[in-house]
Order: C-alpha cells, then structure tokens, then sequence
C-alpha cells in the first residue's frame, strides 16, 4: 500500500469522537491537499482488519455523502448522533462539531451557533 494511502487512513483515525472532518480536510492533513476525491475512494477500499470511524467524514458542506435514506446514509446518522454529534436533514454544522471548530472560536470568536 502507498504512504500516502496510509497518511489518509492515520488522518481518519485522528478524528475524535464527537468530531467530523471534510474530505478535502483529511486530504490536506495527510499532506495531499485538493485530493478530497481520493479520500472518498480510499475509504470504500479500506484494507481488511482495519477499523475507521468512516462515519465522521463528511463533504465540506458538512453534509453526509451517501443517498438521504440509504441504509448508509441512516448508519452514518445512527453512529454520529450516538456520539453526541447533531444531524439534521443530513447534515453536521461544522463550526461547532468539525475538527477545527475550536480552533476558530478561540481565534475568531465564532459563535457557536
């Protein structure tokens, strides 16, 4: 397997519980920024025996990527809503469950809305 694949599954299991991450924000983590597609295609070929919270990865818009109503789709709420993480119409506002929310609030003083 490439370094760089597995620099992409190290930043997935990086998420912490209660967090979400982007495609593209896994992608430039792993040190391959602009390849959110390759994150996409990476995590429907993880190797066998490994475990990843796939679950918390989502498109930039906070938004799951499987079809709403998909058994995917539903999985994927199901996991995120058991770890504290708000859903709503398929999607995780990421300014206050994304990896970096801390981070800009502290900067920037987002509020948490």
């Amino acid at each position: 397997m490439k370094a760089e694949y597995m620099k992409v599954f190290e930043a997935i299991a990086a998420i912490p519980p209660g967090r979400v991450a982007s495609y593209g924000a896994i992608a430039a983590r792993a040190g391959l920024p602009g390849r959110a597609r390759l994150v996409g295609r990476l995590l429907g070929e993880v190797p066998d025996g490994m475990t990843l919270p796939w679950f918390r990865v989502l498109r930039s818009s906070g938004h799951i990527a499987m079809p709403p109503g998909s058994r995917g789709f539903r999985e994927q709420c199901r996991l995120l809503r058991a770890e504290g993480v708000e859903v709503k119409n398929g999607r995780v506002p990421l300014s206050r469950f994304g990896l970096d929310a801390d981070v800009d609030r502290a900067l920037w003083g987002m509020p948490d809305a």
